[in-house]
């Protein structure tokens, strides 16, 4: 039977270490392996991988082509429902909540509600996105599900930016004393 006290690596697995500075007679006398002169063979002395020793390197010199859609990805925060049985029956478990609690941290769209485990009592929560087990094996236990509209929450906040440096712009009446007009200039040619 396999124990941890007779556990071993494969036969061959394991290499003998190469023993540096022990006389020629050793087999990696003189050199150590490094060989004659050059950068390699300096102590502190190595090139970074990718290095063509100045010129311009392979990676830099194929073209990038095509499109990648991660910069564009939306992440979700994910919240199963056995992670929701620690709240009290009835409370509304939304973002501001999951935050406090730790189950959500860190930047995220939204939040998306899969259905792995059993709810065993009722809740309300606010969700982004919700799967289909989910939303039922809620409803079975008596809770309700809210969809937040984000769409809707960011058109009436810019509204209201626009409202604001709208009225941080209207134009001054000038006073009329002050703005008269400039008489010209005499030209010294005749």
């Amino acid at each position: 039977m396999m124990r941890l006290h007779n556990l071993r690596p494969r036969p061959g697995a394991r290499h003998r270490v190469k023993r540096l500075g022990c006389g020629e007679s050793s087999g990696h006398g003189k050199t150590s392996g490094k060989g004659h002169k050059g950068q390699k063979a300096r102590s502190g002395g190595s090139i970074r991988l990718g290095f063509e020793g100045g010129q311009m390197p392979l990676i830099r010199r194929l073209p990038k082509r095509g499109f990648n859609n991660a910069a564009f990805h939306k992440n979700y925060a994910i919240v199963n429902l056995s992670d929701l049985n620690d709240f009290k029956a009835g409370t509304v478990v939304n973002e501001q909540l999951l935050r406090e609690s730790k189950l959500v941290r860190g930047e995220f769209v939204g939040i998306k509600i899969l259905g792995d485990g059993e709810l065993k009592h009722a809740l309300k929560i606010e969700a982004d996105k919700i799967s289909e087990s989910a939303k039922a094996k809620i409803e079975r236990a008596g809770g309700s599900v809210t969809m937040r509209d984000r769409a809707s929450e960011k058109p009436a906040a810019a509204t209201e930016d626009v409202d604001q440096t709208a009225k941080e712009e209207t134009p001054k009446k000038r006073s009329t004393a002050k703005s008269q007009p400039k008489a010209k200039k005499k030209s010294s040619r005749k």
